[in-house]
């Protein structure tokens, strides 16, 4: 061969080992990837179902459910609109109680149960996720838009 191929040899193989790499990065980033999915479009039934991914909202006062000596937990979460069921098997972090904001990651169970392997509890009191944040001023605006008129879908209180 001469030095002009072997040149274009190299060039092309390290194309082409770039362009494997990349395509490898892509595709662990999109098998890693975890959804925010607000409670309300859980209850609709818009959600991934073959992934995880992340619901959060604000811990329903008086729905924490735990038996003495165990690590399993069942609570509720709501957007203000809708609230859903959560079972976790853990420990918690310790910021976690009725009221706060917090973010599970998980799936849903065939029972309409969200199965979290991850609970996420703010770490001050001013502080709360932005997708939660979002999602709760959405639905209280939602609220405060149908004064008085009650809307078919799920609604707290």
């Amino acid at each position: 061969m001469k030095p002009r191929q072997q040149r274009m040899l190299a060039v092309g193989l390290a194309v082409v080992g770039v362009a494997v790499a990349a395509g490898l990065t892509l595709r662990a980033f999109e098998e890693n990837m975890m959804f925010f999915v607000e409670i309300s479009d859980v209850i609709a039934g818009e959600y991934p179902s073959e992934r995880n991914f992340r619901i959060g909202g604000l811990v329903v006062a008086d729905s924490i459910q735990r038996e003495e000596g165990s690590l399993d937990l069942r609570f509720s979460v709501t957007d203000t609109r809708c609230e859903l069921d959560v079972s976790y098997t853990g420990v918690l972090p310790d910021l976690f109680r009725e009221g706060q904001g917090v973010v599970a990651h998980g799936r849903m169970a065939d029972n309409d149960l969200f199965i979290a392997d991850k609970i996420l509890a703010k770490h001050d009191e001013n502080y709360m996720a932005p997708e939660v944040a979002e999602s709760l001023g959405k639905h209280v605006q939602d609220q405060t838009a149908s004064l008085g008129g009650r809307s078919s879908e799920c609604e707290t209180g």
